[in-house]
């Protein structure tokens, strides 16, 4: 994994490279450099381990998404948006592997770094309750399901709610 300011230095010299390729009439050449600084640029917002994950879990490929992030050395050298990001797919993994409570744990510590999207903040609040819902605890349970609700605006979430829901009726 190359450190964060790194990436922006070579995003630059590339950059400067392309330009000077345009000056040289190598136009090819030049938008290809180009491209590619533009992905150090884009790996400095998104950290590529965690974009590979992504890509597992929309797969199903918890154990390969768990590989991806176990080569993630030190997260707390990341930006506070992939940081959350990481956490967050932790928790995915963590709850896929039945370990609830480090699910729970990362979970929380990827809604308090701040996820961005509303959508996964009630995924992960929604799972929160699932958690808490299995430790038979109703107050918290129906709290974190509250949150979800009022995160989840396009309503992409109703039946695991529903669900939850249910669950809660019956304790």
């Amino acid at each position: 994994m190359i450190r964060k300011y790194l990436r922006l230095i070579i995003a630059g010299i590339l950059f400067l490279g392309s330009i000077a390729l345009f000056i040289n009439s190598l136009v090819s050449a030049g938008i290809w450099i180009l491209l590619l600084s533009g992905l150090f640029v884009l790996t400095y917002f998104k950290n590529e381990m965690n974009l590979i994950a992504f890509y597992f879990v929309r797969k199903n490929k918890f154990e390969s998404a768990g590989k991806m992030l176990g080569r993630v050395k030190n997260p707390g050298n990341m930006i506070a948006g992939q940081e959350a990001y990481y956490y967050y797919l932790s928790g995915l993994f963590e709850a896929q592997k039945q370990k609830n409570t480090q699910a729970e744990k990362h979970f929380k510590k990827a809604l308090e770094t701040g996820l961005r999207l509303k959508t996964d903040q009630a995924v992960a609040k929604l799972n929160l309750s699932g958690i808490a819902l299995s430790k038979r605890n109703k107050k918290l349970a129906t709290y974190y399901l509250q949150d979800a609700k009022k995160l989840d605006k396009q309503k992409m979430l109703t039946a695991q709610i529903r669900e939850i829901e249910g669950m809660l009726k019956r304790i």
